[in-house]
């Protein structure tokens, strides 16, 4: 039977953040709300926490998961950022963008695109994940909480809780959340590419 916390969405209570970090560290997975959609997550090294995340979605290992991260100095620590990247995504972060670029060396393969050594990555907006991360003190990976044959992703904690209850540790609830993913862009290949349109606007990028 999965927790549920009520966090207030400009001030989370520090106790609940606390608790809702020690879930993680523990294997535990987690719903949370986003500046776009409510997503899955939980600790990078938990390879059991793969194949929860997958069951949930539907999804197979070609599937990119996202690291959410604080700051743009942890993003190059898990990604190869060169200078145009870089200044891209100071000018477009924090916001509701998922960015698909090489991984490094610090992550494991596993959480890499199989055939093409990549991982999403992204910087949210959302003060009740800010708090998370710093209380992690580490990236968490995540992956939208769309399911499977659904069109749009869950964005309500009482039905996140009810459908999923028995599918997941916590459900952290934190006031409104659109019900839409981030835009995804593809920076591998030099010029962005688009991959997913969602909340965040093209004209950053060209497109």
């Amino acid at each position: 039977m999965a927790q549920f916390f009520s966090l207030h969405p400009e001030q989370p209570q520090a106790r609940l953040i606390k608790q809702a970090a020690e879930i993680m560290k523990d294997g535990g997975l987690v719903a949370f709300p986003t500046d776009s959609a409510y997503a899955l997550g939980g600790v990078t090294g938990d390879s059991a926490l793969l194949a929860r995340i997958r069951r949930i979605r539907g999804v197979d290992e070609r599937h990119h998961f996202t690291l959410l991260c604080r700051d743009l100095s942890e993003i190059a620590t898990y990604a190869r950022v060169d200078n145009a990247q870089y200044r891209l995504l100071k000018a477009v972060t924090p916001g509701p963008y998922t960015f698909i670029l090489e991984g490094t060396k610090e992550l494991p393969r596993r959480l890499l695109h199989p055939k093409r050594k990549t991982i999403g990555l992204r910087i949210p907006d959302h003060p009740v994940v800010a708090a998370l991360l710093e209380a992690l003190g580490e990236p968490v990976l995540t992956s939208t909480l769309l399911l499977p044959d659904e069109e749009w992703p869950l964005s309500d904690a009482e039905e996140i809780r009810e459908r999923l209850e028995k599918e997941v540790d916590l459900v952290i609830e934190a006031g409104g959340c659109p019900a839409q993913a981030t835009t995804v862009i593809d920076l591998t290949s030099g010029a962005p590419e688009l991959v997913r349109e969602g909340l965040g606007s093209l004209t950053p990028f060209g497109l």
